[in-house]
């Protein structure tokens, strides 16, 4: 079992064919037994993602409506849902103090990483956190984290 860590960059591609879904589906498939981590925000980002989908003439209202339907079914059964606390907003502050990090990006990274400093407190394998976004996962490097982009797996 692994832990993962997805950003709404990442989540969205085992909603919607993107480079990398296949690799994100084999890790999202329930069989495999990894722990998948998204932060509450996460859930309002991937909604909007699907919206833009929409009126972009992408996907139509009632796909976007029945993709949603699954994707917050996941949540509820599938996921881990961080929510967002004090000592998250107090992190990505500082993040966006240091790094150079859109809002939500930071309250993503900074997720992660307090997951992350829980689980090695346990002794437990370090969190991945997975974005398809660059400049993100270059942050998170640099934060320590292990990072992967599922667009780099086709």
């Amino acid at each position: 079992m692994n832990i993962y860590y997805f950003d709404s960059s990442a989540i969205i591609k085992r909603y919607m064919e993107e480079a990398g879904s296949k690799w994100v589906n084999s890790i999202t498939s329930p069989a495999k037994g990894n722990l998948i981590n998204i932060a509450q925000i996460g859930m309002v980002e991937v909604s909007a993602a699907f919206s833009r989908k929409v009126r972009e003439g992408i996907i139509s209202e009632l796909e976007r409506d029945n993709i949603l339907g699954i994707f917050i079914k996941d949540c509820k059964e599938q996921y881990q849902i961080i929510e967002i606390g004090d000592r998250i907003i107090e992190s990505a502050i500082n993040l966006t103090c240091t790094k150079p990090l859109r809002g939500y990006d930071a309250i993503q990274l900074a997720t992660a990483s307090v997951i992350n400093a829980a689980i090695t407190k346990k002794n437990l394998s370090s969190l991945i956190f997975l974005s398809a976004d660059d400049n993100l996962i270059k942050v998170a490097k640099e934060e320590g984290l292990l990072t992967d982009n599922p667009n780099l797996h086709p």
